[in-house]
């Protein structure tokens, strides 16, 4: 059977690699033609196009990238009809899949989408697309199984959370000679995680290692991002306590015994390796003033907004400030918040489901061709 997967960034790599290897695994007879990266053309099949030609962030980098956006859409489509495909599936990445999706409902092509769109954090009328051009939603957060169902009269699958599949696929051979090929030393490390882009590393970054004087017995050690060179870093990573890895986050979570971390998927893939953390975030006052109108959330971070508690510090804006960081991350490493955050973490993984969300959706989805087929 055939299947043309759309991947759009690196976090669709991954997910994406590991669903296409269970849906080999259940279907001898499986074509796989996809748009992703290196993991997923690891694992086999065709790829047609890489992520890193479909990356651009922000709204003057899209303008000015209209043309190629376009013209990827148009060759998206060409692609798709040429290969006439037994199902799509799309992961995340939804400015360029939707749009697929409602030609390809039109074209009466079964559209599957993993990982919904999170229109429960904004653009909730994006639901009227969902409905009318995506066949099966595959939802891996608790709480957006409510959200569609019992807000939109929408059905969904709950297939549970793939990052705890590639956490425990990572965990079964780590690399255990991390410390000695980064020179770090035995000393307790608390990670320091500052986003991926430029700007919010430049923000964020002095500010966390405000604190490295008042933590002697610690080694701080920064998480390079994809994409950012040493170099960049340097100007911040000074002082004998502070080091610096690069593309090794998951190496650097598996060792650490605490955390400060931007906002984000690493905020859960933190609170999934066990370490307690400090959420961290900060933008211009003009930013989070309008993205306090269009995002209607209780927390910024994952791990809380599933918990439906604060059970990480959130220092946000005017409250991340030195004097609050030292004392919060005094509670994490030493005091009583540490081991309430890591049970708060186990409640947090049974919430998610455990491992098997890749097995879930691969067996929906052969499923669901077989039928087609019949």
């Amino acid at each position: 059977m055939k299947y043309y997967i759309i991947a759009g960034e690196a976090s669709g790599d991954l997910h994406g690699s590991n669903l296409m290897k269970e849906i080999f695994r259940l279907d001898d007879s499986a074509d796989i033609r996809f748009w992703g990266g290196d993991l997923m053309a690891a694992v086999g099949g065709t790829l047609v196009k890489h992520y890193k030609e479909l990356a651009f962030m922000g709204f003057l980098e899209v303008v000015a990238n209209l043309r190629t956006i376009l013209n990827n859409i148009s060759v998206c489509k060409k692609d798709i009809e040429e290969f006439t495909p037994d199902v799509l599936v799309f992961i995340d990445y939804p400015g360029f899949n939707m749009r697929i999706a409602r030609w390809a409902k039109e074209k009466s092509i079964p559209t599957h989408y993993y990982i919904s769109p999170q229109i429960w954090a904004w653009k909730e009328n994006r639901i009227k697309a969902i409905k009318r051009d995506v066949d099966q939603m595959y939802v891996i957060l608790p709480f957006e199984k409510d959200f569609y169902e019992k807000k939109h009269h929408y059905p969904v699958s709950f297939v549970g959370h793939p990052l705890i599949d590639a956490i425990h696929n990572f965990r079964q051979n780590p690399n255990v000679d991390f410390r000695k090929e980064n020179n770090l030393t035995e000393t307790p490390i608390i990670a320091v995680l500052p986003g991926s882009r430029k700007q919010e590393i430049t923000k964020m970054l002095n500010l966390m290692l405000s604190v490295v004087k008042d933590f002697p017995d610690y080694q701080f050690v920064i998480a390079g991002a994809p994409g950012q060179d040493k170099e960049f870093y340097d100007q911040f990573a000074k002082g004998e306590n502070v080091s610096f890895v690069s593309n090794q986050t998951y190496d650097l979570l598996n060792n650490a015994h605490a955390a400060m971390v931007t906002s984000g998927t690493a905020t859960l893939e933190t609170a999934l390796f066990k370490v307690p953390e400090i959420v961290c975030y900060r933008s211009s006052v003009v930013s989070y003033e309008i993205a306090k109108r269009v995002v209607d959330l209780e927390f910024i971070s994952l791990v809380n907004l599933i918990m439906g508690k604060e059970i990480v510090k959130e220092l946000i804006q005017k409250e991340l400030s030195y004097k609050r960081l030292k004392h919060e991350l005094k509670t994490i490493v030493e005091g009583e918040g540490r081991s309430q955050m890591i049970a708060d973490y186990s409640k947090l993984e049974e919430l998610l489901g455990g491992t098997g969300a890749s097995e879930n959706v691969a067996q929906l989805l052969v499923k669901s061709v077989k039928k087609i087929k019949k």
